[in-house]
């Protein structure tokens, strides 16, 4: 049981830190200019509202969610809400 272990760790602590690589790449990318033209061109006041308390890359996930048709209110709600089971 041991050996097995120690042959399976190093490949599976390996594999944790490829899938970790992938999901913080986007959130190394900065902002494109070209982003934010759009933000500004299609922001709504609760957009706009976001930016002023949280700053740009807040209100840009935000921006980006509901332009991919889920926003951030619906995650947080998701993660946040009681389950009713």
């Amino acid at each position: 049981m041991v050996a097995l272990i120690v042959i399976l760790f190093p490949p599976l602590v390996i594999a944790f830190l490829l899938v970790m690589e992938r999901v913080e790449e986007p959130l190394r990318r900065p902002t494109s200019q070209r982003q934010v033209e759009e933000f500004l061109a299609s922001a709504t006041p609760a957009d706009v509202d976001e930016l002023a308390h949280s700053g740009i890359r807040r209100a840009m996930e935000r921006w980006r969610g509901r332009r991919s048709g889920r926003t951030v209110e619906a995650r947080r709600t998701a993660l946040t809400a009681p389950d009713a089971d």
